[in-house]
């Protein structure tokens, strides 16, 4: 059974009957998981050990596992920095910045490899324009060079632990105030503004291989009226024509509050596909999760299907062998320097 083009979640710790059925739906092409569902690597395991024998090619498993306020994973895995940490610990270094952004994009990779995890979504490429306290310290730096050469490093580290990278919320979710979580934020910059600033990393990236993208829930007013994951320019016209982007395009959660211009969850979904989306995300709302994909029991679209199958990870080491590797206990004494002071909590959806 070929992937579906929804990705959704699951209820707890390990699968219910409604769980299987769902994922088991032709339309289902994926797995989110949250902090709900994990209690320590063992178990996690397990739950995705179950996931994959549900179907073959197994749904893709994913996770927002960036660092900092976002990590869902947390006891018996590595506490990753927030990204915005590392130039101002590394006393706005870059050079010791970007090799810090490299053996932690490994080891969060390494990580989540070792039990099975295919992707995280990150990193996020943002530039941080001082206004989005939803980005924030998730964003490398208030520089579009920087953010490029920081999230590059950890794409790369990523890539060394057999894991691809999903870079976000294209064109930039930087430069707006609102939270898409639970509002339509509205940039009115020029286009030009845009593509010399927020698009920047995004290009860097994309140059180097990036394998996702996922769009914010975000309009740019003088460019379109829908939000970017509703938007044939932003999707067709700039990131698959301009850019030349050949990867995965992810919808961002059509739970959230951005999303409800688009109608009804089904009517999210068909928008979001038909303006480029090869994957829309359900989480958080089962009857949500069930009704798009009912609506989509019989799409088909192969092109996207054959970038999806592309994402799924290589073979990383066991669980107890990385513990052995001395790579992996120079990134933790690593990652234990920069996170040596609390991080807030923002819990984001992560339930």
């Amino acid at each position: 059974m070929l992937h579906g083009p929804v990705m959704i979640d699951v209820l707890g710790t390990e699968l219910t009957e409604s769980d299987r059925r769902m994922l088991c739906h032709p339309a289902a092409g994926g797995v989110i998981l949250f902090t709900r569902n994990y209690v320590s690597p063992q178990q996690l395991h397990r739950l995705v050990r179950e996931i994959h024998e549900l179907r073959s090619p197994h749904l893709l498993i994913a996770v927002d596992q960036e660092g900092g306020r976002v990590q869902r994973f947390r006891e018996g895995f590595t506490r990753l920095p927030a990204a915005g940490q590392l130039l101002a610990r590394c006393d706005d270094d870059a050079v010791a910045a970007r090799h810090a952004a490299h053996e932690l994009g490994w080891l969060m990779a390494a990580e989540l490899r070792a039990i099975g995890v295919d992707f995280s979504f990150a990193p996020v490429l943002d530039v941080d324009g001082g206004l989005s306290t939803v980005i924030g310290d998730r964003s490398f730096a208030d520089d579009a060079d920087l953010v490029g050469q920081m999230a590059g490093a950890w794409m790369t580290g990523a890539r060394e632990a057999g894991m691809v990278s999903v870079g976000k919320h294209f064109p930039g979710h930087g430069g707006v105030a609102a939270d898409s979580h639970v509002d339509l934020p509205v940039d009115d910059r020029r286009l030009d503004q845009i593509l010399a600033h927020d698009v920047r990393p995004f290009v860097r990236l994309i140059d180097g291989g990036l394998e996702g993208v996922m769009p914010a829930h975000v309009v740019y007013s003088a460019c379109d009226d829908a939000p970017a994951g509703f938007s044939r320019f932003w999707l067709q016209d700039i990131l698959r024509d301009r850019l030349r982007f050949q990867g995965v395009i992810f919808s961002d959660d059509l739970s959230m509050a951005a999303a409800g211009q688009a109608g009804c969850y089904a009517d999210r979904a068909h928008a979001a596909l038909r303006a480029g989306c090869d994957m829309v995300l359900v989480c958080n709302n089962p009857d949500g999760a069930k009704e798009v994909l009912d609506a989509l029991a019989g799409y088909h679209d192969p092109v996207a299907q054959s970038r999806t199958a592309r994402l799924h990870g290589r073979a990383g080491q066991r669980w107890d062998r990385l513990h052995e590797d001395p790579r992996w206990h120079r990134a933790v004494e690593l990652a234990a320097a920069f996170t040596s002071e609390a991080n807030l909590t923002l819990n984001l959806d992560g339930k």
